[in-house]
């Protein structure tokens, strides 16, 4: 089937069926996402007075705005904000990322066939020194508001991020305050502009002209390319194809702050200028707002990036699609600790194993 959903009945069938084990994991996919606002930090600390807000335009200013997210939303209707830690120095912060493998629709913040690959939602912690990142599988069985049951990628098609928001507001109970599309199209092209990056293969497999052997892999954006999309052949299916997303992110933003690239200023200004390019927030973030929360940043560190899956039961079908059917016990668990941000404390109660990485 296409890249493009296809709508049967009232039910919206993927591009592909959601097989293989739907473990709950602790990854560490992504992290380097989560502190790569933290690079302009390490840019304009270097830099005094006016060249300080001439690199924030530079960078900020290269991030895309998502009109009117939250201005729809019914504030009656919404969690209430996160409870912080009684240490916290300021209130958690929690956005909804969505990644899509196009840009054509950029301006409303929605992918080319309205199709989301990858749903996540990261909360930076109170204290600013922890975050987590839980990744929802694109095809769980959820409630969507005005249209019933449906895959939560759904949500997107029929509403975009506003309506996707509503969507894991409501199966959650968590709070999101900012939003952020990622375009793993525009990720891929900065692997050029690395010199490449490193990728652990588990087992190998072939796709398009290439072979990828199990074991480390260095991909230049081509390779990343077809690695990234292929879509069968994968033992388990669509979670081992989020996992390859998550773990191409991690490797570009290993590279991005390898000692080779932050002390090239050229490279690191294409590669940053790269990197925004291929990000899109909500407008109500402004460019002050960002280095703000760059600057709140500066003491988180890797190490302290929790990632997870929400809770899996199993998968299964509705109708002609193949669908995932989240665990809502353990998930409430799992949410209650994010609303009262205490979920790094309790990560242990959701651990299993992580995505193999490169040694260093």
């Amino acid at each position: 089937m296409s890249d493009d959903a296809e709508r049967r009945g009232s039910t919206l069938v993927a591009d592909e069926p959601a097989t293989g084990s739907p473990r709950i994991r602790k990854r560490r996919g992504l992290r380097r996402f989560l502190v790569a606002l933290g690079v302009l930090v390490l840019v304009v600390g270097a830099v005094v007075g006016g060249g300080l807000w001439f690199l924030t335009d530079r960078y900020g200013g290269n991030i895309d705005r998502v009109a009117d997210v939250f201005t729809e939303l019914d504030e009656d209707a919404r969690p209430a904000p996160a409870t912080p830690a009684e240490a916290a120095s300021a209130e958690p912060v929690t956005f909804l990322l969505v990644g899509t493998d196009s840009r054509d629709t950029a301006d409303e913040g929605i992918a080319e066939g309205g199709r989301s690959d990858a749903i996540m939602i990261a909360r930076f912690s109170g204290d600013r020194r922890h975050a987590q990142l839980v990744s929802l599988p694109r095809d769980s069985w959820v409630d969507i508001p005005g249209h019933g049951r449906n895959k939560i990628n759904a949500a997107y098609a029929f509403g975009g991020p506003t309506l996707l928001i509503e969507t894991v507001e409501l199966l959650t109970g968590v709070r999101i305050d900012h939003y952020v599309a990622i375009d793993f199209e525009g990720i891929v092209q900065v692997t050029d502009d690395l010199g490449g990056v490193d990728v652990v293969v588990a087992e190998t497999t072939n796709n398009g002209p290439y072979t990828f052997p199990a074991g480390i892999n260095h991909l230049d954006g081509d390779q990343a390319r077809w690695y990234l999309g292929q879509r069968y052949g994968l033992e388990g299916g669509d979670f081992d194809r989020v996992r390859r997303q998550q773990q191409f992110v991690e490797a570009v933003f290993t590279q991005l702050f390898s000692s080779g690239t932050l002390t090239d200023p050229g490279r690191l200004d294409a590669a940053l200028l790269a990197v925004t390019s291929a990000v899109a927030v909500d407008d109500t973030l402004s460019n002050a707002d960002l280095l703000s929360l760059a600057y709140s940043l500066r003491d988180l560190r890797p190490e302290s990036v929790d990632s997870f899956t929400a809770p899996v039961l199993g998968t299964g079908t509705e109708g002609p699609a193949s669908v995932v059917y989240l665990d809502q016990v353990t998930g409430d668990r799992m949410w209650a600790y994010l609303r009262n941000d205490s979920l790094s404390q309790n990560a242990g109660e959701f651990d299993s194993e992580a995505l193999p990485e490169v040694p260093r």
